[in-house]
């Protein structure tokens, strides 16, 4: 059956626990969490030497994997078999072993928890084989997030962990490391060791502890941007190119490219409403000024130019169509053009 993440850990921490879980997508940060969270805590420590199994998708087979989920636990009540990297199996497309799976899948022994981690691979749902998967599993399509969902992820996430965090931490989170999931966890772990039970994350914190630059940093470029700061937004650019193992040329062009799509957005909005507009293009409201400034001062002829720009810069930066320059010219040629 299909299901969430959350209600996936929700289930867990309360100690109910499938006979089958089968995890796929391109999101691999939920994925690893929910196998990380069954690997810790289905069985006690002292269980896990005899009645956990923990197989590897390029090392086994389908028929071990079904061969291990069948036998019964010793001296205990369940036994945990988990496939990492499943989808790196060879016989997925074996009609044999297919079949051999979907008798399982019907059938499941009680006292096995089988969980499979099939990274950025989706089986389809539209065969006989996937349909059962999805029917007899807890199952999980884990996809990435769209940069305005996350945001909305990282209040969810701090909140989970038990802290507080206002919008400008949230931003500069967002912003400066985008949808990658488990980097943001990373971090926010990082600010869990650093901050008191009542304390809010603001973006002070963030700048302290996860190590990015008050003055110098992504946000800030985009505020430059933003306000025409052209001596400013070169000085930040000029920084980056200094600092490129921090500050890692793709992700500037993505995060740049994701702020003048939403600027497109805000173009061709027909309600222009702050509150309407900030659910558009997903930021808090508290933003929205910021990005409605900005519209003005790039009318969309120019953002849709600064938009291919930002394609070039990136071509440019792999060596596709062009000549490979250093990450340091490309970002300063790229943000002069943003600007003129």
């Amino acid at each position: 059956m299909a299901s969430d993440y959350t209600q996936i850990i929700k289930d867990i921490n309360s100690g109910s626990y499938a006979p089958v879980y089968f995890l796929q997508g391109e999101e691999t940060f939920y994925i690893d969490d929910i196998i990380n969270n069954i690997e810790n805590n289905a069985l006690e420590e002292s269980q896990r030497s005899f009645n956990q199994v923990v197989l590897y998708g390029k090392d086994t087979t389908l028929t071990d994997v079904i061969g291990a989920a069948r036998r019964y636990p010793m001296m205990g009540e369940r036994q945990v078999v988990i496939v990492k990297e499943a989808q790196e199996m060879r016989d997925w497309k074996s009609e044999d072993k297919q079949t051999l799976v979907v008798n399982y899948l019907e059938n499941p022994l009680p006292s096995t928890i089988l969980v499979f981690g099939y990274k950025y691979k989706t089986v389809d749902k539209r065969t006989k084989f996937g349909k059962s998967i999805e029917k007899h599993s807890v199952f999980l399509n884990a996809k990435k997030l769209y940069d305005n969902q996350v945001p909305d992820w990282i209040r969810n996430y701090c909140k989970s962990q038990g802290v507080k965090i206002d919008d400008s931490a949230v931003m500069m989170l967002s912003e400066n490391i985008g949808n990658n999931l488990q980097r943001l966890a990373n971090e926010i772990q990082k600010l869990l060791l650093n901050v008191k039970k009542d304390d809010v994350v603001n973006s002070a914190i963030v700048q302290k502890y996860v190590g990015i630059s008050k003055d110098y940093n992504i946000f800030e470029l985009q505020k430059a941007l933003s306000g025409l700061n052209k001596l400013k937004a070169l000085k930040i650019a000029n920084y980056f190119a200094s600092n490129p193992s921090n500050n890692p040329l793709v992700l500037t062009i993505y995060s740049l490219f994701s702020y003048f799509s939403k600027l497109l957005l805000i173009h061709h909005a027909d309600n222009k409403n702050e509150k309407a507009l900030a659910s558009l293009i997903g930021v808090n409201p508290f933003f929205v000024k910021e990005y409605m400034q900005a519209a003005r001062n790039y009318p969309v002829g120019k953002v849709v130019k600064n938009i291919k720009y930002l394609h070039e810069a990136d071509m440019q930066s792999k060596g596709i169509g062009y000549a490979t320059k250093k990450e340091g010219p490309v970002l300063t040629e790229l943000v002069y053009k943003l600007m003129n």
